[in-house]
């Protein structure tokens, strides 16, 4: 018997898997550890390479981008794992959090992400905003079960866990949820409305009509791994950003003291942080200096037992993660002199300005282009895959989804050469076949 089968921590509820695609008839890995393989190995990992996580992908060769960000959040996730099963009483050698479903989560969690960041995610979405929006959350989902081999294949997408599936789900409310709660758009945290059968699935058959509307915040309602990816991912940018901004000059002493100054509700603890951010800037230890708190963040975390939502169907409900509020603050702290000092920068800002820009032009030449007046006589832009996804989609709507999936898979390399290819009358070449 391999070790996965022996941990009681999680059941046949937990490892079924999303109907219609194939799994191997015998494999030595555990359902979680083929779900995270499948990951790894996918196009839509590896692109995330040139994705921009703070600065532009190509601007620096030191800090991270979305592939080396996505890995940190992973080994974090998992060194959670298993500080909980060493130190949780409610945890032990044969019922425990498996490490590879969470590593796998961690790693997917932003398969979603469109090019250039955030400004690409908010454009994305305001252009979708007649046809259902976009969230890299809910893109995520549509990757991983539509889209992920759609290079070799068409559109397809891999058949993962109920387990690994709710645990990318970081939202559970569908965009016109969303929509009836604001009476607005939303600007993010929710999935699309098509997906509604999708976090069915992932919650377990059996709900009851109208059950999912009794629920205030059904956002709330994590699993135990989602919990931890979301955790990790707060530690690590919460980290990263500042080493990255201080290798960046963004982040000097100088710009610290001058942003303290204008903050008024900074606690004595936070001037204590502060003090230790300059001194390791003048001193040069500052990368050994973060580093050495990814630790004491995986230390600050503990579960405690939950009753809440769905908790009758799954051990990855009963239970709650709980970080320790210091830890919680510093993380805040850190997201804060970033969000300042980085992100709010004119240069930052030019940045994601020009991109989202770039995304305008290109989802216009799309729309205008596939326009169902002309689609008998509309150019091929795009490669041959996704030109007949065009031809197929149906109403408008489905094209411009095709267009947004289309745009979002870009890097920030492929966009830019795309507007080139595009608008640039100097910008081409016979040999550039993509």
């Amino acid at each position: 018997m391999n070790n996965w089968q022996e941990n009681r921590f999680y059941g046949d509820f937990d490892r079924e898997t999303l109907p219609g695609g194939k799994r191997p008839p015998e494999d030595h890995r555990s359902p979680y550890a083929i779900d995270r393989d499948r990951v790894v190995f996918s196009y839509a990992f590896r692109r995330l390479q040139s994705k921009t996580q703070v600065f532009q992908s190509g601007e620096f060769d030191f800090y991270r981008t979305r592939l080396t960000h996505s890995m940190e959040v992973a080994r974090i996730g998992r060194s959670i794992c298993e500080y909980l099963t060493v130190h949780s009483p409610l945890l032990g050698r044969d019922f425990y959090l498996d490490p590879d479903l969470t590593e796998g989560i961690c790693l997917a969690h932003d398969l979603g992400h469109p090019p250039f960041g955030h400004i690409g995610e908010r454009k994305l979405n305001e252009l979708m905003a007649a046809y259902g929006g976009f969230e890299g959350n809910g893109q995520t989902l549509r990757i991983l079960t539509q889209l992920i081999y759609a290079r070799e294949k068409g559109s397809e997408g891999m058949n993962p866990t109920r387990a690994f599936l709710d645990g990318v789900l970081k939202y559970k409310k569908l965009h016109r949820e969303r929509y009836k709660d604001l009476g607005e758009p939303p600007e993010n945290h929710f999935i699309y409305d098509d997906q509604e059968p999708l976090r069915d699935f992932a919650l377990g058959s059996g709900l009851v009509p109208g059950e999912l509307d009794s629920y205030a915040d059904l956002n709330s309602i994590r699993s135990i791994e989602c919990q931890i990816m979301d955790w990790a991912d707060d530690a690590a940018y919460s980290l990263n950003d500042i080493v990255d901004g201080i290798e960046a000059r963004y982040i000097t002493q100088h710009t610290v003291d001058r942003w303290a100054e204008k903050v008024e509700d900074l606690s004595e603890g936070d001037g204590k942080l502060l003090d230790d951010l300059k001194r390791s800037i003048r001193e040069g230890y500052y990368e050994r200096k973060f580093n050495s708190k990814v630790g004491s963040f995986i230390n600050a975390t503990r579960i405690v037992e939950s009753e809440g939502p769905f908790s009758d169907r799954s051990n990855r409900y009963r239970l709650r993660l709980e970080v320790d509020p210091a830890s919680k603050r510093e993380a805040t702290l850190y997201k804060r002199i970033a969000s300042d000092l980085i992100f709010k920068s004119t240069t930052i800002q030019q940045i994601e300005f020009k991109g989202g820009r770039l995304l305008d032009n290109l989802f216009e030449v799309l729309v205008e282009n596939y326009s169902p007046k002309d689609a008998g006589r509309c150019l091929k832009l795009v490669p041959e895959n996704e030109h007949s996804l065009f031809l197929q989609a149906k109403g408008e709507a489905g094209r411009a989804r095709v267009g947004c999936d289309f745009l979002s898979g870009l890097t920030d390399g492929q966009a830019v050469r795309y507007y080139k290819k595009w608008f640039d009358p100097d910008f081409a070449s016979i040999l550039d076949i993509n």
